[in-house]
């Protein structure tokens, strides 16, 4: 059966951020992700970990000025001493949290970007990407890209399957691989079931997401046919995990029904 990881960025949040642990682990869930940690101690966080049994799945590297809107930089030329700055401080924590990937955001470009300038932005994510590929592989930790919709998140640079998994052939570096969020990809361009039966068996598929489309809230709600796509999943013998990163409707444990009918 999928290995399913509690979102606490966006789960739980009727819950201050460090009782999400507790209320995640009382609901069964045996591993967690969120977007950033770098508001708290590493030491603390490792401690709600052991506390209440779980695992640390996934996290993001800082992706520059959040708040003022920024969304990574990877592809941003200009920015690679703040991306490679970011990228070791993100490092440190995975070895506190025992946490085996993080993803690297690429950042956002203009919408009337030329040829050449996307050429740029491309050379410099390959770049940087290698540099943090090779840097985790030191520390046994996965680098993950990310395709994310341009609804929810308007410029982004990567958004397609295809174009993810042509960047981490091109880097070539064993451990930087894609997080394939369902969410996204049935946004951009559908067809889940064969992309899954394509990708999963490359092996350049580290992390999986799902969220409900098209409002993002739990997965059983809207046009996905969860149970037929947790059943792919299970077929093609995919041992990763499953970061559940929607937005609950209402109280965030009484949306557990997929969950506790999945079990």
């Amino acid at each position: 059966m999928p290995r399913f990881a509690a979102n606490l960025s966006m789960m739980y949040t009727e819950h201050d951020f460090p009782d999400r642990f507790a209320a995640a682990s009382a609901d069964g869930f045996e591993a967690v992700e969120y977007l950033f940690p770098y508001a708290y101690d590493a030491t603390g966080l490792r401690r709600r970990l052991d506390d209440h049994g779980l695992r640390q799945v996934l996290f993001n590297a800082p992706p520059g000025a959040w708040d003022s809107g920024e969304r990574g930089l990877a592809a941003l030329p200009g920015r690679e001493a703040e991306l490679r700055s970011g990228t070791d401080r993100a490092l440190e924590y995975a070895a506190a949290l025992g946490c085996p990937r993080v993803h690297v955001m690429a950042g956002l470009v203009r919408p009337d970007a030329t040829p050449a300038e996307l050429a740029e932005h491309r050379d410099t994510y390959l770049a940087n990407l290698a540099w943090a590929a090779e840097r985790a592989a030191g520390v046994g930790v996965d680098i993950l890209i990310e395709p994310i919709n341009g609804r929810d998140m308007p410029g982004y640079f990567l958004n397609r399957q295809a174009e993810a998994h042509a960047v981490v052939q091109d880097v070539g570096a064993a451990n930087l691989k894609v997080q394939l969020d369902l969410y996204h990809c049935q946004i951009v361009e559908g067809d889940l079931t064969t992309t899954l039966r394509r990708d999963l068996p490359t092996g350049r598929v580290g992390h999986l997401q799902v969220a409900g489309v098209p409002d993002r809230h739990e997965p059983d709600r809207g046009e996905l046919n969860i149970r037929h796509l947790f059943g792919v999943i299970d077929d093609l013998g995919f041992d990763g995990w499953i970061g559940c990163e929607y937005r609950p409707r209402a109280g965030t444990s009484e949306g557990l029904d997929w969950l506790r009918n999945q079990r």
